[in-house]
C-alpha cells in the first residue's frame, strides 16, 4: 500500500488568473489548432473539440453539424458496416471535412474484424480511429494499439483511457498519436463510485500532457467538463483536444427520442458502461461485472449550434483574459489559482 501525498486537482478546484492583454476583442482570438501527428504524419486543422463516442452524442448527424464549425466527432461503435461505409465515403467525396470523424472501436476480435472489413470496403479511406476502453492499463490494450499501428501505418490513432504519465508514454511508444485521458470524471460515469478508482481530471491532464509532449504526442481530455470555463482550464493545463459528452447531450443531432415530463421536454443520456447501454447492446450486464454508468434525462436543447456558440465564445473569452492571441498560446499564458469557491450562487444555480 502506498499513499501519494501531493495535492491533485479537478476543474472545480482552480480558476485561471487574468494577465495583461493587448487583445481588444474576442474576434482577435484564433481557437483553431494545427498538429502534425507523431506516427501518422498527417496534418490536422480545426478546433480541437470532439464529441464523445457515446451512442447519443457520437452520431453522424452530430458529425455533419460540428464539421460546419470545424469541430470533430468520435462516432459510436454500434453503427453497421453499411452505414459506416456510406458515411466515410461522403467524407472522401468532400461532403464533410475528413478530420470531423473518428471511427471508434474496442479491442475484441469482433471489433477488429469489423474494422478491417470497413477498411477493405473503403480502400483505407479512414484517417482517424479511436481505440476506446474503460481501462487502458491492460497489456492486451497496449498490444492491440501496436497491432493496429503495424497493420495501418497511415492511421491517426487516439487511444485510451488512462490518467498517468507512465502509460501515456507507453501508449505513444506503442503507436498512439493521441492519448485519451480520464477515468471517472464523466457526468454519467460511476466508475469512481463503483470501483474507488480514478484521478482528478485537471491533474491527470497536466501530468499526461507533460508526458505526451515529451515524446511528440498529443492528449485528449475526456470527461469532467460541465461549463465552457472547464474547457479553458483543460486547454490551459496542456490538453491538445477536449472530448465532450454531457455538454453536447440533449440536442437535435443526438440519438434518441424526445421525452415529455410535466410539460418539459428531455432526451435520454447514459454512460456506455451503464445498465441501459449493456441491455441495449450486450443483452444485459454480465454476471461477472457491475454497471459503471447511469441513465439520466437531459433537458431538450434544440440545435447544437446554440450550445457551440456558448462553448466557443467562452474559450475565446478565456484567451482574451490572459492575452493569448491563439489557442496554442493558452497553456503558456495560464496560471492556475487554487480556490475553495468559484461561483456566487446566492440566487440559485445558473
Amino acid at each position: 500500500m502506498h499513499i501519494e501525498e501531493s495535492v491533485k486537482l479537478d476543474f472545480k478546484d482552480v480558476l485561471i488568473r487574468p494577465k495583461r492583454s493587448t487583445l481588444t476583442s474576442r474576434l482577435g482570438v484564433d481557437i483553431r489548432r494545427e498538429f502534425i501527428f507523431h506516427h501518422s504524419r498527417k496534418t490536422y486543422h480545426g478546433i480541437p473539440i470532439i464529441a464523445s463516442n457515446m451512442d447519443s452524442t457520437g452520431t453522424m448527424e452530430m458529425a455533419h453539424a460540428l464539421a460546419v464549425h470545424q469541430l470533430s466527432v468520435a462516432l459510436h461503435k454500434h453503427y453497421s458496416i453499411d452505414e459506416l461505409e456510406r458515411f466515410f465515403l461522403s467524407l472522401k467525396n468532400g461532403d464533410t471535412a475528413p478530420s470531423s470523424a473518428f471511427y471508434s472501436m474496442g479491442i475484441s476480435t469482433s471489433d477488429y474484424e469489423k474494422f478491417t472489413s470497413v477498411m477493405a470496403r473503403l480502400n483505407g479511406a479512414i484517417d482517424y480511429v479511436c481505440i476506446d476502453v474503460a481501462n487502458g492499463y491492460t497489456e492486451g490494450f497496449i498490444n492491440f494499439v501496436k497491432k493496429v499501428r503495424k497493420a495501418f501505418p497511415h492511421l491517426t490513432i487516439m487511444a485510451g483511457n488512462v490518467v498517468t504519465g507512465d502509460i501515456t508514454e507507453e501508449l505513444i511508444l506503442a503507436g498512439a498519436d493521441i492519448v485519451k485521458v480520464g477515468i471517472g470524471p464523466g457526468s454519467v460515469c460511476t466508475t469512481r463510485k463503483m470501483t474507488g478508482v480514478g484521478y482528478p481530471q485537471l491533474s491527470a491532464v497536466i501530468e499526461c500532457a507533460d508526458a505526451a509532449h515529451g515524446l511528440g504526442g498529443q492528449i485528449c481530455a475526456d470527461g469532467g467538463c460541465a461549463v465552457p470555463g472547464d474547457l479553458a482550464k483543460a486547454f490551459g493545463g496542456g490538453a491538445d483536444f477536449v472530448m465532450l459528452g454531457g455538454m453536447l447531450a440533449g440536442h437535435d443531432e443526438c440519438a434518441g427520442d424526445v421525452v415529455e415530463r410535466d410539460g418539459k421536454k428531455f432526451k435520454r443520456f447514459y454512460g456506455m458502461s451503464s445498465r441501459a447501454a449493456m441491455e441495449k447492446y450486450a443483452g444485459g450486464v454480465a454476471e461477472y461485472r457491475a454497471a459503471e454508468g447511469k441513465e439520466v434525462l437531459v433537458e431538450y436543447r434544440g440545435s447544437v449550434a446554440n450550445t457551440l456558440q456558448d462553448i466557443l465564445g467562452g474559450v475565446r473569452s478565456a484567451c482574451t483574459y490572459v492575452g493569448a492571441h491563439k489557442l496554442k498560446e493558452l497553456t503558456k499564458r495560464t496560471t492556475f489559482v487554487r480556490v475553495t469557491q468559484q461561483l456566487n450562487e446566492v440566487f440559485g444555480k445558473s
